[in-house]
């Protein structure tokens, strides 16, 4: 502002005045250009999953895998969103593109504001939990409650064509059922009632795509059986180049003709790359590279949704011993020890992720170790569970928490892409009682059931995993309703 004339020639009040009003134009032009818009937490769920970005100020719409459920009281609102940049100049691991392995077999929230008295009470009579306490609830933490109200299971044994053999715990003679009428009931909320018809309108148009070993492809046939119930014509899901679900084949691509979406699994046992070494007398034996990333993951980058796991292969033969197996390069170590190289291939991963999948418009789960509850051995040295009928009440089983649980908690928090850990390890702590263990396969009439080998690591259909995919949905669910609330 330029005067022409001394300031000397005002009266003293003028002069006053006109300090007053210099200060008040500095004051308002420094506001104008401090002020700036705070940055996106990386945990925020915020998940702009497939929003473009609209270029008028007005709130963007909700991302399509959130749209608006069906009526109560099985519906729940829609879910929610992440986003971080990726970092331009990170180094990734080495990637072989070349086909699927024909080898053998968190959710973090910010703090929710305070929901209004009356909108928790409409919410309490509408048969769904309160928002308000809802933001600040581990879901993973709690314990399993009878269900009084019959809706357990989710879907009759033996209804779904999807669960192999080695699940069908019914089909195969199991005598006690009990196990089938657990719901898991986290400590300081409930979660959503599960709804198909809703899940599956958060996939309309999209692929989930779950990536790993044998436990995953026991949650994949849970998943499939789970959404099929929403189905009034069933012949509208089909495996869509007729493949029959078997632990001999490491890849199925599911479509739900009127969502127009597919759900897949994709077999990896490391998420690192399984190979062979050859020796100067040609012969082989099994090596894995753990600074290369499975071959499988070029499908990888065609989900929109993945929940990646591994962790059994890790605890025996090979892999445990770990001599002359992992491999760095063109190095291969005579000895190294399993949790080291299970730290490497797991960064190796984690690498793989912020490299090549975009927060914007990926959503990534990594689902946590599940607990094995062998008795007086191993899978392979006479270990049991038979006879088990409830879940552990009490003792010190129930704190354990695995090291290669700690390792995939540390890899996380040093990746860049907000991914959700699908923590189940302590919930599954509990369930003694959900194993198949003499009960996965089928006798034939009269035969005698052996006892030599029992599965107490995997689990029976319908199960715990399905509470896994339970609280897959209720982590979109409730993130919508944090999103939603600010």
């Amino acid at each position: 502002m330029a005067l022409s004339f001394p300031l000397s020639a005002f009266h003293p009040i003028n002069r006053f005045l006109l300090a007053s009003v210099l200060l008040l134009c500095l004051f308002l032009l420094s506001a104008l250009f401090l002020t700036r818009r705070s940055p996106p937490s990386p945990f925020s769920l915020s998940f702009a999953l497939f929003l473009p970005s609209p270029p008028s100020p007005s709130p963007p719409p909700l991302p399509s895998l959130y749209r608006p459920p069906p009526p109560p009281p099985l519906s729940a609102p829609p879910g929610p969103s992440l986003s971080e940049p990726r970092p331009a100049d990170a180094v990734g691991p080495r990637e072989v593109d070349d086909g699927i392995a024909s080898v053998p077999e968190l959710a973090v929230s910010e703090p929710e504001p305070e929901a209004a008295p009356d909108r928790d009470d409409a919410e309490a009579r509408e048969g769904r939990p309160a928002g308000r306490r809802e933001g600040k609830c581990d879901i993973y933490q709690g314990r399993w409650e009878r269900d009084e109200e019959g809706w357990y299971p989710l879907y009759s044994p033996g209804s779904c064509p999807y669960v192999d053999e080695a699940f069908s715990c019914q089909e195969n003679g199991r005598p006690d059922r009990d196990y089938l009428k657990w719901r898991w009931k986290p400590k300081d909320c409930d979660l959503p009632r599960f709804n198909a018809a809703d899940f599956l309108e958060r996939l309309r148009g999209k692929r989930l795509m779950l990536v790993g070993d044998s436990m995953n492809r026991n949650q994949y046939e849970s998943l499939l059986c789970l959404l099929r119930e929403a189905l009034p014509d069933k012949s509208k899901m089909y495996e869509t180049r007729g493949n029959r679900i078997t632990k001999g084949r490491g890849y199925f691509i599911f479509k739900f003709v009127d969502y127009n979406c597919t759900v897949e699994f994709v077999r990896s046992h490391f998420l690192v790359r399984e190979g062979k070494r050859v020796n100067g007398r040609g012969n082989s034996s099994p090596t894995l590279a753990i600074d290369c990333i499975d071959k499988s993951a070029h499908r990888w980058k065609k989900a929109d949704i993945l929940v990646f796991n591994t962790g059994h292969w890790w605890t025996h033969g090979k892999t445990a011993r770990g001599k002359n197996y992992y491999q760095e390069g063109d190095v291969l170590y005579p000895q190294f020890d399993a949790i080291d190289a299970f730290r490497r291939a797991m960064r190796t991963w984690g690498k793989w992720i912020d490299n090549n999948l975009d927060p914007a418009r990926k959503l990534v789960f990594y689902r946590g170790y599940s607990a094995a509850h062998f008795r007086g051995g191993d899978w392979d040295s006479g270990g049991t569970c038979n006879g088990e009928t409830d879940p552990i009440s009490s003792g010190a089983f129930l704190d354990s928490y695995p090291l290669k649980m700690k390792v995939v908690e540390e890899v996380i928090h040093e990746m860049h892409f907000p991914v959700i850990l699908l923590n189940v390890t302590k919930l599954t702590n509990f369930r003694k009682d959900g194993h198949p263990s003499i009960y996965g396969k089928t006798q034939t009439q009269g035969q005698k059931v052996s006892r030599r080998k029992q599965d107490c690591s995997h689990w029976c259909l319908p199960g715990i995993p399905d509470s896994w995919n339970e609280l897959i949905y209720s982590t979109l669910v409730l993130e919508q309703k944090l999103h939603m609330a600010k």
